[in-house]
C-alpha cells in the first residue's frame, strides 16, 4: 500500500506543478491582453480626435494619415440620431449590408463605452469599437496553451508510465522464470524422497500429505513458469479445479475456518482455461478471504453459469472491503498485512482477464460484514 500511496502522490504533484505552470501563464496573457485593450481604446480615441479635427483643421493629410493608420481596431462612427456615418476594419460580409451593420453596432454598445466627438455648434458624433482579431485570439490562447501543456503532461505520464511498467515487467518475468528453474532440483529430490517414504510408511499422514506438498511445489514452479509467456488454454472440469484446490487449502488453513464449494451448475465440465493459473487465481481469492476472517468463519466458492458464462464466486464472512478501494486492490503493491508484496489479486487480475479473457471484480463487500469476489469465464 505504501509504494501505491508514493505513487498516487506523485501524480498529484505532477498535476499540481502542471496547473501552476499553466495558472501562471494564464495570467501574465490576461495582463497583457489588458495592456492592448488599453492601446487599442487610445488608438480609438486617436481615431475619433482626428475626425473632429478634419472638421476645424487645414491639415487634411496629417489627419487622413492617423484614420488611415488604424488597420485593426474595427470602428463605427455614428451621429446623435444614431445614424451610421462611416466605419472601417469590419468584414466584408458586414459593411456591405446595413441590417449587419446595425446588429455589429449593437454587439459594439455591450462590449466598451463609446467615444464622444464633439464637433462645432454643439453637434456630438459617437465612435463605437471592438476588440481587434488579434486581440481576440491572444484571449484565447492561453486556454489552447494550457490545453496543449496538460495534454503534453498527460502523453508524458502515459508513455513514462508504460516505459516503466514494461521494464518492471521484465524483472518480474526474469525473477519468476528464474525461481521455477531453481525450484526444479529440489522438487524432483522431493518427489524421490516422498516415494520412499510412502513405500517405507503406508498409510501414515505425512506418506499421504507430503505427495500433496510435492505436487503443491512443482505446480507452483509451473506457475511462475508460465509468467510472461502467453498460457495455453484447454478444456477443464471447472467444479472439480475447484474442489482440488479446496481440498488442498482446507489442511492448510485454520481449523476453525470451514472452507465449502457449492457446485450450481451443470454444463461447466469442458471451460476453456489453463488449469495451473486458474486454481492459483482461486487459490488466491480463497487465502485473501482466510485472511480476513480473524481466526474463524466460512468461506464458499460457489459455482454457477448462465448460457454463456461460467461464474466462481469467493464469499467470505470477514472484515470486509471499503467501497472506495473496489479497484485499489487490484494494483500491484496494494496490500493491508504488514507481510506481503501485494501482488496476489494484480497477478489475478492479469491471468483472468488477459490470459482468459474474462472478468474478475468485487461483486459486493460491506465492512464488517464480509465480502464477495466474482470471476467470469465464457464457456
Amino acid at each position: 500500500m505504501n509504494i501505491y500511496r508514493k505513487r498516487l502522490l506523485w501524480k498529484i504533484l505532477l498535476f499540481i506543478f502542471a496547473v501552476f505552470i499553466g495558472l501562471g501563464s494564464l495570467f501574465y496573457t490576461h495582463a497583457l491582453v489588458d495592456r492592448l485593450k488599453e492601446e487599442e481604446r487610445k488608438k480609438a480615441e486617436q481615431w475619433a480626435e482626428a475626425t473632429r479635427r478634419l472638421v476645424t483643421s487645414d491639415d487634411f493629410e496629417f489627419l487622413f494619415s492617423i484614420i488611415e493608420d488604424n488597420t485593426t481596431v474595427p470602428v463605427i462612427l455614428i451621429d446623435q440620431e444614431d445614424n451610421i456615418i462611416s466605419h472601417r476594419n469590419l468584414p466584408p460580409t458586414i459593411s456591405s449590408d446595413t441590417t449587419a451593420l446595425v446588429r455589429e453596432l449593437k454587439r459594439m454598445e455591450k462590449w466598451n463605452d463609446p467615444i464622444t466627438v464633439e464637433l462645432p455648434n454643439g453637434i456630438f458624433n459617437y465612435l463605437y469599437y471592438r476588440e481587434s482579431t488579434i486581440l481576440r485570439q491572444l484571449r484565447i490562447y492561453p486556454y489552447v496553451q494550457l490545453a496543449v501543456m496538460l495534454l503534453f503532461i498527460v502523453v508524458a505520464y502515459v508513455a513514462f508510465s508504460a516505459s516503466r511498467m514494461a521494464e518492471q515487467n521484465q524483472v518480474w518475468v526474469g525473477l519468476s522464470r528464474e525461481t521455477a528453474h531453481q525450484l526444479g532440483t529440489p522438487t524432483s529430490s522431493l518427489s524421490a524422497w516422498s516415494e520412499i517414504i510412502s513405500s517405507r510408511y503406508p498409510g501414515t499422514d505425512i506418506a499421504e500429505e507430503l505427495p500433496a506438498d510435492v505436487e503443491r511445489l512443482s505446480r507452483v514452479a509451473e506457475r511462475f513458469s508460465l509468467i510472461g509467456s502467453k498460457p495455453r488454454l484447454q478444456p477443464d472440469d471447472l467444479p472439480a479445479l475447484a474442489e482440488t484446490t479446496a481440498g488442498y487449502l482446507r489442511k492448510r488453513i485454520a481449523s476453525t475456518i470451514e472452507l465449502r464449494v457449492i457446485n450450481e451448475t451443470t454444463g461447466c465440465s469442458a471451460v476453456s482455461c489453463n488449469p495451473v493459473l486458474l486454481g492459483w487465481v482461486i487459490e488466491n481469492l480463497v487465502k485473501n478471504s482466510a485472511d480476513a476472517m480473524k481466526g474463524s468463519g466460512m468461506i464458499t466458492v460457489r459455482l454457477s453459469e448462465s448460457s454463456a458464462e461460467a461464474f466462481i464466486d469467493v464469499e467470505d464472512n470477514g472484515k470486509g472491503i471499503p467501497r472506495k478501494d473496489f479497484k485499489t486492490i487490484f494494483k500491484p503493491g496494494y496490500t493491508t498485512r504488514e507481510r506481503g508484496w501485494g501482488l496476489g489479486l494484480s497477478l489475478s487480475k492479469r491471468i483472468v482477464e488477459e490470459y482468459h479473457k474474462g472478468k474478475i471484480f468485487v461483486m459486493h463487500s460491506e465492512p464488517g460484514h464480509g465480502s464477495c469476489m466474482r470471476i467470469i469465464l465464457k464457456k
